[in-house]
């Protein structure tokens, strides 16, 4: 918005009955201009319509991939240049969609915003999704493939290495967001990975820092974490892993004296609340308000890694939005993922908030 948008929405939150002659009166902004400008503000998401309605807060948007994930599982140790025995399954996945989806088994309102191609594929995940969020907003595109993660883990479910075909997230434009940005305007906050080009996170990071909009980065994988800005002035919430934070901050992590100082160094770079993950060992966290702690997760039998940290994403926020302070969203998330570290799911079927209180109080 520009500041003469902002000060006739200030005036609509004021009396959403003023006509466009009382607005141009109050402005000092003439007539045919306060019109041009209420188009505006209607196209934003900022007010629908006419007796100019505020729109209510609409959830956690989840912006980025959508994937299909399929997951190879050794029986034994591996044996190099030969044929190994394993198991296959595929799920759903995508790291906005994952948290999208555990939101909503959470019970809360969730959006997915993502491509998917025009094939069985992509019809097969926005099915198996819109149970748990609004697919509405996300697109399918005609002559691309659905992102596909291809994950080989070994007999202990620990991830061995992966790969992955993203192609069709270069697809995206700033033109694609913008067209839907009347729902992530009226987000209770907005979760973003960085699957999409470097310019539209650029993009969205830097309008829902203008516009005051509450945003969690999730950088995905180390080389994608690239993509993001030096600056993380605007965002609530920044939560990666050791890899990540890594390569972002250009610095190694050995000890745990480096892990706070990572995250430290996160807020310093502009983000509120950081943290760094760091697998059977749980994580920390530090705050531009000098909250600094590590958490450590309970001991449980792992069954499959893989959409873990997705998990956790899902349980901070959904803590934070509850109320909860740093330490106790952080410690929701902690136990979420450790539900899904008992699933052979990328999102735990069993996780629901019964679920999520039973274990909270028995482990904290």
């Amino acid at each position: 918005m520009n500041e003469k948008e902002k000060l006739l929405l200030s005036y609509i939150e004021e009396n959403p009955f003023m006509t466009q002659q009382e607005l141009s009166e109050r402005s000092g902004i003439s007539r045919s201009a306060v019109a041009g400008y209420i188009s505006n503000l209607v196209k934003q998401g900022k007010i629908l319509g006419r007796a100019y309605v505020m729109p209510n807060k609409n959830g956690i948007t989840c912006i980025g991939g959508a994937n299909i994930d399929r997951k190879m599982r050794l029986e034994d140790t591996l044996i190099p240049e030969t044929s190994n025995p394993a198991k296959t399954e595929q799920t759903s996945g995508g790291v906005a969609r994952n948290i999208a989806e555990n939101l909503g088994r959470l019970g809360r309102e969730a959006n997915l915003i993502t491509v998917v191609g025009e094939d069985t594929e992509g019809s097969w995940l926005l099915q198996q999704t819109k149970s748990f969020a609004d697919v509405s907003a996300s697109h399918r595109r005609m002559n691309e493939s659905t992102g596909a993660y291809s994950a080989i883990l070994d007999e202990r479910g620990e991830m061995m290495f992966a790969l992955a075909d993203m192609s069709i997230y270069e697809s995206v434009d700033i033109g694609f967001i913008e067209k839907r940005w009347g729902m992530i305007s009226s987000s209770e906050m907005v979760l973003l990975d960085t699957n999409f080009p470097e310019e539209v996170l650029i993009y969205i990071i830097r309008r829902c820092q203008s516009e005051g909009i509450p945003l969690t980065v999730i950088p995905v994988s180390a080389p994608k974490v690239k993509k993001l800005p030096s600056s993380l002035e605007g965002v609530t919430w920044f939560i990666c892993n050791k890899g990540e934070a890594e390569m972002y901050l250009d610095m190694k992590i050995e000890t745990e004296g480096d892990y706070f100082k990572a995250a430290k160094e996160l807020t310093l770079r502009g983000a509120e609340r950081a943290v760094i993950t760091r697998g059977d060992q749980g994580l920390i966290y530090y705050t531009t308000y000098k909250e600094a702690t590590a958490i450590l997760p309970p001991r449980v039998e792992v069954e499959d890694v893989t959409g873990a940290g997705d998990a956790l994403v899902a349980g901070i926020l959904f803590g934070y939005l509850k109320g909860s302070d740093t330490d106790g969203a952080c410690r929701i998330g902690v136990i979420c993922s450790s539900i899904t570290l008992q699933s052979r799911y990328t999102v735990a079927p069993t996780l629901n908030t019964s679920k999520l209180q039973q274990e909270f109080s028995l482990y904290y």
